[in-house]
C-alpha cells in the first residue's frame, strides 16, 4: 500500500540514472512474432478497404502476439511502467499498413481514445506548423516539455525518424512524488490539491468548457493506489490566459513540478528506431521529447503515430482528475472522416486542404 506524502515504494518508482531500459523495458519481437502480425495484416486487408473501429480482435487475428499486448496492462500497472515493442521490419510495409497493424495491436489491450477536435483516433505526432498554424503540441517541432495525456496507456509508433534527436524522453511520475515530498513538501500539497487547467482554443470550442471546473489533482490516492496526472502544458495554459490567475505558490509549484520531471537524475532517454512501439502507462508516467532537427519535406519528417487507450479493467480514473470528458470524446469524434488517421490521407489533407473541405462540404 502506498500513500501520498509518504515516500512511494514501487518498481515503477524508478530513477533514470539507475534503470537499463533495454533489460526492463524492451521486447524484441521474433521470427514467429513477424510472421504473425503480417498474418493477420493478409487476412485483415483480405475483407477490403476496412475503417479503423472496424480492426478488432476478431478482423486482426493474433495468438502469441496478442496474448502479448493483453498482458501489456497488467505489466505497465506493476512493472516500470514502460515497454518498446521492437523488430517490425519497417521496409516492408507501407505507412498505411504500419498503422493498420498498430491499431490492431491496440485492440488487444484497450479501447481507444478520441484525441482532438479533428476526431483522431490515432494522432500524427510530426511537425504540420507551418500547415496547421493553430496546432497542440504534438504537431509542433522541436523539444516537448515533461508531461502526461489524458488516457491510461499511450502509445507511439515510429514511422520516421529525424536527421537528428528527437529521443522519446520518460520519468517516473511516481518520483517526482517522492521529490517533491522530500525536497518541496508544501508545493506537493498545492499539486494535491490541483491546479485549473486550460485547453488549446479549437479543442474548448468543439467541447463542452475550455477552461476546468475545478483544480484539478496532480497526485490523487485511492484505497493505496497513487494515480498521477501531470497535464503540465494546460496547466501553464491557464496560468498565462488570465482567466483562471494562479497564486504565487501555484505557479512555483508548476514550476517545480516541471523542474522535477525534467531533472537528469530521474529521467531516461529512448531512442526511437523505426518500426519501434512504445507503449507508457500514463498514470504514472511523464514524457516528452528532445529537440531534433528535421526534413523539410512533409513525407520525410520525423513522424510517430499516437493512441490513446482505456483500460476498462483498471479502477477507473479518479473523476477529480477526468478533464477530457466522455462528452468531450463524442464531440470531437463528430469531425471524424472515414479513415482519416491513414497516413496518406493526412498528408494529402495537409498538402491540399481544398480536398479536406470539399468532403466536409
Amino acid at each position: 500500500m502506498n500513500h501520498l506524502r509518504q515516500p512511494i515504494v514501487s518498481p515503477g518508482a524508478w530513477k533514470g540514472t539507475d534503470i537499463d531500459w533495454t533489460q526492463h523495458g524492451l521486447h524484441v519481437l521474433d521470427a514467429y512474432e513477424l510472421q504473425e502480425i503480417d498474418g493477420a495484416l493478409k487476412h485483415l486487408l483480405s475483407l477490403g478497404d476496412l475503417d479503423f473501429p472496424e480492426i478488432t480482435r476478431k478482423t486482426f487475428p493474433l495468438q502469441k502476439v496478442g496474448e502479448l499486448m493483453a498482458s501489456l496492462p497488467d505489466r505497465l500497472r506493476n512493472g516500470c511502467g514502460f515497454l518498446m515493442l521492437r523488430g517490425l521490419p519497417r521496409d516492408r510495409y507501407s505507412d498505411d499498413d504500419m498503422a493498420r497493424i498498430y491499431f490492431g495491436l491496440g485492440a488487444y489491450i484497450g479501447r481507444t481514445m478520441t484525441q482532438s477536435y479533428l476526431g483522431d483516433t490515432i494522432g500524427h505526432v510530426v511537425d504540420v506548423s507551418d500547415l496547421e498554424p493553430k496546432s497542440r503540441g504534438y504537431r509542433k517541432g522541436g523539444g516537448q516539455l515533461m508531461h502526461t495525456d489524458s488516457c491510461d496507456i499511450i502509445g507511439l509508433m515510429c514511422l520516421r525518424t529525424a536527421i537528428s534527436g528527437g529521443a522519446s524522453r520518460i520519468t517516473s511520475a511516481l518520483t517526482v512524488h517522492n521529490w517533491m515530498l522530500e525536497h518541496k513538501p508544501e508545493l506537493l500539497d498545492v499539486l494535491i490539491d490541483g491546479l485549473y487547467l486550460k485547453r488549446t482554443d479549437e479543442d474548448g470550442r468543439r467541447a463542452t468548457r475550455t477552461y476546468s471546473e475545478h483544480r484539478v489533482p496532480f497526485f490523487h490516492e485511492n484505497e493505496g493506489e497513487i494515480t498521477c496526472y501531470l497535464p503540465t502544458g494546460y496547466a501553464r495554459l491557464a496560468e498565462k490566459s488570465g482567466e483562471r490567475p494562479f497564486t504565487e505558490i501555484e505557479s512555483e509549484a508548476l514550476y517545480q513540478v516541471r523542474k522535477a520531471a525534467a531533472s537528469p537524475e530521474h529521467f531516461l532517454d529512448m531512442g526511437f528506431k523505426e518500426g519501434d512501439i512504445q507503449f507508457l502507462n500514463n498514470r504514472m508516467m511523464v514524457h516528452g521529447r528532445t529537440d531534433y532537427e528535421d526534413h523539410k519535406e512533409l513525407p520525410l519528417r520525423r513522424h510517430l503515430l499516437r493512441m490513446w487507450l482505456r483500460v476498462d479493467a483498471w479502477p477507473k480514473m479518479p473523476t477529480e482528475q477526468i478533464f477530457h470528458t466522455d462528452e468531450d470524446m463524442s464531440l470531437w469524434a463528430q469531425g471524424r472522416r472515414r479513415l482519416m488517421e491513414l497516413p496518406s490521407i493526412h498528408d494529402r489533407d495537409l498538402l491540399d486542404p481544398a480536398v479536406e473541405k470539399s468532403m466536409v462540404d
